[in-house]
């Protein structure tokens, strides 16, 4: 599909990227969702624990939340009151050790995960007709790289998807992370990061030489030295090479929405998919002139990005 238009104004002060991404992420006040949080088990002997809103509808939207994120996240909190009001349910991943208790194995999340999300898809696969996936950031390339990497079978009950602020190119993406206009972003990743990756050493003091965090600078360090290898990958370079959803878009045969803000200060010029979503029938891309990372702010209790991801699912019912 070509690219579509769209009509993102921001108040004139939030036209700058920087002040879009950070007053969306720390000053927005939300108001509250009451999730029922129900626990998932994996066949590797995990857990998911995964916060639902069911109204009785037999639609349910799953939303997959960024890089060290949870459905505490005010842009997960906000999406799933818009949905829920509008009549869909809710499933909010918190992926593994992102729900405020650390997960049994030594495998975490990573951008490629995919196998967790669809384990959740068959959680709520029997109860409900229409099952949605929206994802943001690192979630919003789960959810392309699910639909396109074929590893594992769709569900007909799968009717639309829309992700937001993607870094489809995981490692072009690592490389404008490390532009020193962004040294805040990732010192906050790598703290909470850092952190966990110390209560994973005690719980697995054989398996993980905590003493590769002084040699971590950037978070390409940190993927080097540990998201990789304690998920299988060689080092960040093949994580990022295998992870990234850029190269399985073509492959997207449900109607799926990417919206990436020019502006996104996380994501590299090869994070802008134009070639894909032209010669797609079913892949489309918006790329709005402002809107920072997860930003996109609004008047209103809800924003504009926010209203898109409604307006897409309400089309493909």
């Amino acid at each position: 599909m070509p690219i579509l238009s769209n009509d993102y104004k921001p108040p004139f002060l939030f036209k700058y990227r920087h002040i879009n991404t950070i007053y969306s992420s720390l000053f927005r006040k939300t108001k509250p969702v009451f999730f029922k949080r129900k626990r998932i088990e994996t066949l590797d002997d995990d857990f998911l624990d995964i916060d639902f809103i069911e109204n009785s509808s037999k639609k349910i939207v799953i939303l997959c939340h960024g890089l060290e994120g949870s459905s505490d996240s005010k842009y997960i909190q906000a999406t799933a009151k818009l949905l829920s009001l509008n009549g869909y349910s809710v499933a909010a991943m918190n992926y593994r050790f992102c729900s405020g208790e650390i997960n049994r194995q030594l495998v975490t999340y990573h951008s490629g995960k995919t196998d967790d999300l669809h384990a959740v898809i068959n959680y709520v696969l029997p109860n409900y007709e229409s099952i949605y996936l929206v994802g943001f950031s690192l979630g919003g390339n789960l959810v392309l790289k699910y639909n396109g990497d074929s590893l594992f079978s769709l569900s007909s009950k799968i009717k639309a998807n829309v992700a937001i602020s993607v870094p489809v190119d995981l490692k072009g993406s690592s490389i404008a992370l490390r532009r020193s206009e962004n040294t805040l972003y990732s010192w906050r990743f790598l703290r909470t990061l850092s952190k966990k990756m110390h209560l994973k050493h005690h719980q697995f003091p054989e398996n993980l030489d905590i003493r590769q965090l002084k040699k971590v600078k950037t978070l390409t360090d940190f993927d080097d030295y540990f998201t990789s290898k304690i998920n299988g990958f060689e080092d960040a370079e093949d994580y990022y090479l295998k992870a990234s959803s850029k190269q399985f878009i073509p492959n997207i045969s449900k109607p799926t929405l990417l919206i990436n803000a020019l502006d996104d200060p996380f994501l590299s010029e090869s994070c802008f998919p134009v070639r894909e979503a032209n010669e797609s029938s079913n892949f489309y891309l918006m790329t709005p002139l402002h809107g920072g990372h997860v930003g996109f702010i609004s008047k209103g209790d809800f924003y504009w990005s926010e209203y898109q991801i409604l307006n897409f699912l309400d089309r493909n019912l």
